[in-house]
């Protein structure tokens, strides 16, 4: 039954036609037949009942094998040319045996995955099954035996995740960069992995991981780390932050001036506060800093005053502008940049490192969503040993992996056992890991082929009841760290317009206190401390009890007047705890003529 669709061309309406399956097969043929460009992709939307014709640029498109009554046009002699580079993709997409296909197209094919499983229904066929998967998701080993939720969750932890991300970053001056120091290839491996480079810019770390409980320091999620892996150097990285600093240019000749501040210059700080730097106001490479060290020595003259007024009033017109070491911050100065910018005005950049060493709070995740905070560092002679005497390097909890069904995990666990003891490197890219010769791998060295090993608790010595699986996984250090994000403060700076505790760590914020946190206070037998968080933006106003409107109250004369009743009675006039958000929100009523009437009750 033919019935009329509307057609678009880019978004855009262009008219109609009655049959819009047959001229979807129309375009796609002279597409094939070099009449149309092969930029162009074709779709029909059956819901909505729209032609979708897309030329335009930045539409994802992605490469896929014709296949034509069931045979695929990429046959194995082509394929051997291909790797002789006797023909090129080009030419393949030229004959129209290969074709990029964008996601409104897609919807209206039928795509095998693997060359043996085509049909004569199916349209194309995938060059690699792998190719369903984007950069991050196909580095993952195993990723077809995890729930599709933890390969979302280890894409963006890859992202996360602290390693290598440029091997000149000495020479380098980002504003931020976190860089492992002994970073690792994982044994078990994926095919994207070595294509798009990540072999010389690894991000984690291959250690023997042991799945079972201890001491309920790894309850939900937390990680147990020994001591002694990371005395080895396991999760260390340098944290780089650069400061700038730029000398500008003024009208009247003033400049900025790189120097010691003197005692004469407004804001002099103390003489210790620029002990670190040189004669020439800069500090040297190597020295230790810490939250607010000086850098730079800079002066900075009082803008609108001019030469000839700071000469005639024979005043040194300088403020002091030092470049100091952020709030937070500490490390060693890395090194020291001089240069100009466009407008040759001069800029400092000072780059500061820190070394940071895994400590309880720190965030690590493995490639396979399963993420935790350390829960305790444990020293390597109280860690639980295998018969051999190998201890592991971390434990997880067994809780992590039934409810999650990351099957993978343990999959890489015995794999990255084979491959260590074997010395090479296990393939786990999407569709091509072979568990059975995994297995056997283990069974030829003498293991059990399931990966699990008696154990002995470290601190007693006893045999363990149950074998435990251990092996080797490949685990990242995230850059959520705890230095980074651990605040606390007691009385500190308050918003000017609604006088409550300022919002952020960077601001020296409050703690915000929610129903969960209240609960745990008043679990704790604390209740009391909940006064402070509902008393943050406490205020006293004088309330006049005949009107209800808050009376001003004039300091200089010493006397509060109701402004409606115009009394200035002590009877008629009473002080009134109120939070000021509420007093402010009095204040918004009343712009817009609104008459809000407080009714004063006793305590």
């Amino acid at each position: 039954m033919s019935y009329i669709a509307e057609v678009y061309f880019n978004g855009k309406y262009v008219g109609e036609h009655e049959s819009p399956q047959t001229l979807v097969k129309s375009l796609i043929e002279k597409r094939r037949k070099n009449i149309l460009s092969h930029d162009m992709n074709v779709g029909y939307v059956e819901d909505r009942n729209e032609v979708q014709i897309n030329t335009d640029s930045g539409r994802v498109r992605r490469l896929l094998i014709v296949v034509n009554d069931g045979v695929p046009l990429l046959t194995e002699e082509l394929i051997a040319k291909l790797k002789k580079k006797e023909v090129s993709w080009d030419d393949m997409t030229a004959q129209n045996i290969v074709e990029f296909i964008d996601a409104e197209e897609e919807e209206n094919t039928y795509i095998a995955l693997k060359r043996e499983d085509v049909t004569k229904d199916h349209t194309h066929l995938e060059l690699d099954p792998v190719l369903m998967f984007g950069i991050s998701t196909s580095i993952l080993p195993f990723p077809e035996k995890n729930r599709g939720d933890r390969l979302n969750y280890g894409a963006r932890m890859a992202i996360q995740a602290i390693g290598s991300p440029a091997q000149n970053y000495l020479m380098r001056d980002d504003t931020t960069m976190n860089v492992l120091v002994y970073p690792q290839v994982p044994i078990v491996d994926t095919e994207t992995i070595d294509s798009i480079g990540l072999t010389s810019h690894p991000s984690g770390q291959n250690l023997v991981i042991a799945i079972m409980p201890f001491y309920g320091y790894n309850i939900e999620d937390a990680i147990i780390i020994n001591k002694a892996s990371i005395d080895r150097g396991f999760g260390r990285s340098l944290s780089y932050k650069t400061h700038v600093s730029e000398f500008r240019r003024y009208w009247g000749g003033q400049e900025d001036e790189i120097r010691v501040p003197d005692p004469s210059v407004h804001g002099y700080k103390s003489e210790e506060a620029y002990r670190d730097l040189d004669e020439y106001g800069i500090i040297n490479p190597e020295i230790k800093v810490s939250e607010g060290s000086t850098l730079v020595g800079k002066v900075s003259p009082l803008r609108f005053l001019g030469i000839t007024k700071e000469v005639r009033m024979g005043i040194q017109n300088f403020r002091e502008n030092s470049l100091t070491v952020e709030k937070n911050a500490s490390g060693y100065v890395e090194k020291v940049i001089l240069t100009t910018d466009q407008q040759g005005n001069k800029i400092v950049k000072v780059s500061v490192r820190d070394t940071k060493i895994p400590e309880v709070g720190d965030k690590f995740a493995t490639r396979h969503g399963q993420k935790g905070v350390i829960g305790i560092v444990v020293p390597e002679e109280d860690m639980p040993f295998t018969e051999d005497g190998t201890r592991p390097d971390v434990i997880i909890t067994t809780h992590a992996i039934p409810s999650r069904m990351t099957v993978g995990q343990l999959l890489e666990i015995i794999a990255g056992k084979a491959g260590a003891l074997a010395g090479k490197r296990v393939n786990g890219t999407a569709f091509k890991g072979d568990e059975a010769h995994i297995r056997e791998a283990l069974k030829v060295l003498g293991f059990r082929d399931d990966g699990r090993e008696t154990m002995y608790n470290g601190i007693t010595g006893e045999k363990m009841e149950s074998t435990v699986l251990i092996g080797i996984g490949y685990y990242q250090k995230l850059y959520h760290l705890v230095s980074k994000k651990m605040h606390a403060r007691s009385r500190g700076p308050v918003a000017l317009m609604t006088k409550q505790p300022t919002e952020g760590r960077s601001k020296d914020g409050g703690l915000r206190i929610g129903e969960m946190e209240k609960d745990c206070f008043i679990a704790h037998g604390a209740p009391i401390v909940l006064r402070e968080r509902f008393s943050s933006d406490m205020v006293i106003v004088p309330v006049c009890r005949e009107c209800g409107v808050v009376a001003v109250d004039d300091k200089l004369k010493n006397k509060i007047t109701c402004p409606v009743c115009k009394t200035s009675s002590k009877n008629n006039i009473v002080m009134t705890e109120m939070s000021y958000a509420f007093k402010l929100m009095l204040d918004e009523l009343k712009s817009m003529t609104l008459y809000p009437k407080i009714i004063p009750v006793e305590k």
